[in-house]
């Protein structure tokens, strides 16, 4: 009888309980878009971060990181490949490779890029280059391999497919190595940045070129999941203790990204409060006013016998289903634009330079995380509930004195 009487009382004042409907609706919807979006952008720089050559967790040789040159490099990878195998969940993936710093020219064009050699069999499943190449064909597993520009970088250099292009760098023996491939094809990156700074050839080719035999620079491990890096790192650090190399997870790896994760974390949360409190502005002044215009109806009951804690609860049933309805119905249409959103992204296109510096990719896909959803809910329900106490418990203290005074 409680939540019946409460529910005509709401409809009692249509055009003031649809204004406050309408503000849980738009609340609960904005807490739940914004946020999607917010976990999207995050999203998409952690999967950009872990597929741009660095996978979620790197072997190097000690001191590389520090000074990434070819004397620091792991003297062979076959040793430490083979038992990876042992110490890693089902489903890892792992890529050895060749990584340093050269110079890029032809005939009118130079400039500084990344030489990465690679396995380009064991690279498809690590990085991104295995699915990046639009134009020409992807190295060859055995034989001449040729090389790999991206298409900003070719169009910086007014080059192609089956020209050359002269790579330079330092070798192990400290002198120039200096060496001309032909391009077989162009990749395309999310950033323009990645399609500028990398150029990729086949790791034995690199090899030769820098005078390295068997040496590698990294090896590069991608798990089925994000949150088995570290858990994989400290395995990994126990059983190779003996040898003369240094584990890293993505965390550390990348540690701006790593930043922005914990950041938005505290930012959605802080999201949810500011848009409560704006909301809740507006349920503690309308259920104030629903209280002050019904007096009368309040000081009649307390003679008819009503206990405070009656009235009280009939307020507080009244923002109850307010807040149920209200969450109902912006769960609902926050789920309808995330799917809308979902289908193809939110396009910024238009201000990809200034995204680039920042790691974001000109295309925004929100991700909807179901403790986003229930925490938002939570939050209004909640909060909701507190606000609307006030005006309860003003109500439960009206006397028929009071109300009769009121008249």
């Amino acid at each position: 009888m409680l939540f019946q009487l409460a529910w005509r009382n709401l409809w009692r004042n249509p055009k003031r309980t649809l204004i406050l409907l309408t503000a849980v609706v738009i609340g609960v919807w904005a807490m739940i878009v914004i946020g999607a979006l917010m976990r999207g952008i995050s999203s998409q720089m952690l999967r950009h971060g872990i597929a741009t050559l660095t996978g979620h967790v790197q072997i190097h040789a000690p001191g590389y990181r520090a000074d990434p040159v070819v004397e620091n490099s792991i003297p062979a990878a076959a040793p430490v490949t083979a038992r990876l195998a042992a110490l890693l969940p089902a489903g890892t993936r792992w890529a050895p490779r060749i990584r340093v710093a050269a110079i890029a020219g032809n005939a009118r064009h130079s400039a500084g890029v990344t030489l990465v050699g690679i396995d380009p069999a064991a690279e498809k499943g690590v990085s991104f280059i295995g699915a990046a190449v639009t134009e020409g064909a992807y190295l060859p597993s055995e034989g001449e391999g040729g090389l790999l520009i991206g298409r900003a970088l070719a169009d910086r250099f007014g080059t192609g497919l089956g020209k050359k292009l002269v790579l330079m760098s330092q070798d192990s023996e400290r002198g120039i190595a200096s060496r001309a491939f032909r391009i077989t094809g162009l990749f395309r990156a999310e950033l323009e940045a990645t399609e500028k700074e990398f150029v990729f050839v086949t790791l034995p080719e690199a090899a030769a070129m820098l005078k390295l035999g068997a040496g590698i620079s990294e090896i590069s491990l991608l798990l089925p999941s994000d949150g088995l890096a570290s858990e994989a790192a400290d395995r990994l650090r126990q059983s190779l203790a003996g040898e003369a190399l240094e584990i890293s997870t993505w965390q550390e790896l990348l540690p701006m990204i790593r930043g922005v994760l914990e950041l938005y974390d505290g930012v959605i949360f802080v999201w949810f409060l500011v848009i409560f409190i704006a909301m809740g502005f507006g349920i503690v002044n309308t259920f104030l006013m629903a209280v002050l215009e019904r007096l009368r109806e309040f000081g009649l009951l307390k003679a008819l016998g009503m206990r405070p804690s009656g009235i009280v609860g009939q307020v507080l049933a009244e923002s109850l289903l307010l807040l149920l309805t209200g969450q109902a119905l912006g769960s609902a249409f926050g789920f309808l634009s995330y799917r809308g959103l979902a289908r193809n992204g939110i396009d910024l296109s238009a201000v990809a330079e200034g995204l680039e510096y920042v790691g974001m990719t000109r295309i925004i896909f929100p991700v909807l995380l179901p403790r986003d959803v229930a925490t938002a809910n939570l939050v209004v329900f909640l909060l909701g509930l507190l606000v609307s106490l006030y005006p309860a418990v003003k109500a439960g203290r009206v006397t028929p004195v009071q109300a009769l005074s009121s008249v």
